[in-house]
């Protein structure tokens, strides 16, 4: 690992936007980081569902010495019907940084890339979850300036709760969902 500050190991990474072309190079890394580091097992399918609809979506940190995976983000964006007129969701739904790496920024610079990426394509909001007991990810995304907005008692298969946290990207207008000649009557 590189000596230094956060911001030199950072800058010194490889950032790149996940294509289909890589998969056969990078897909059994990220597989095996995100494995090792999150509660959930996922199938082969849940990694091919996101990345081949949402490739675009998703960054990669790579090492500068031989390119191989430090962290990934895996997102996804689509219209959720929560919300009448209905809101664009971005959602994170992985992220995990090498233990190594861990404390340098890197977390950081894959979530505002996925940020800036969803905002570009016009998201409302971004949503994830993430275990109460992980305060490291608590900190990350808060100081990013996501809210806690629910918590969901004993989600993982672990047994362990979560926090649904949101980030408004867009204020969401509470009239705009009132029939317009209900506001002309009034």
């Amino acid at each position: 690992m590189a000596e230094g500050g956060s911001t030199s190991l950072t800058g010194q990474l490889k950032y790149v936007q996940y294509e289909h072309s890589l998969e056969a190079q990078y897909l059994p890394a990220i597989r095996a980081l995100i494995s090792k580091d999150l509660s959930e097992p996922y199938s082969i399918y849940v990694y091919r569902y996101f990345l081949y609809q949402w490739g675009h979506l998703c960054f990669m940190a790579l090492s500068p010495l031989d390119s191989s995976l430090i962290g990934i983000v895996i997102c996804k964006l689509e219209p959720h019907a929560s919300h009448s007129p209905a809101t664009l969701r971005g959602y994170i739904a992985m992220l995990a940084v090498a233990a190594p790496y861990r404390g340098h920024g890197v977390a950081t610079a894959l979530v505002k890339m996925a940020i800036d990426a969803m905002a570009q394509r016009h998201a409302d909001e971004i949503v994830l979850e993430t275990e109460e007991t992980n305060v490291p990810a608590m900190r990350l995304y808060e100081g990013l300036g996501f809210l806690r907005s629910k918590k969901l008692h004993r989600y993982y298969l672990n047994g362990n709760s979560a926090y649904r946290l949101v980030l408004l990207l867009k204020s969401i207008d509470p009239d705009a969902s009132l029939n317009p000649t209900v506001m002309e009557q009034q």
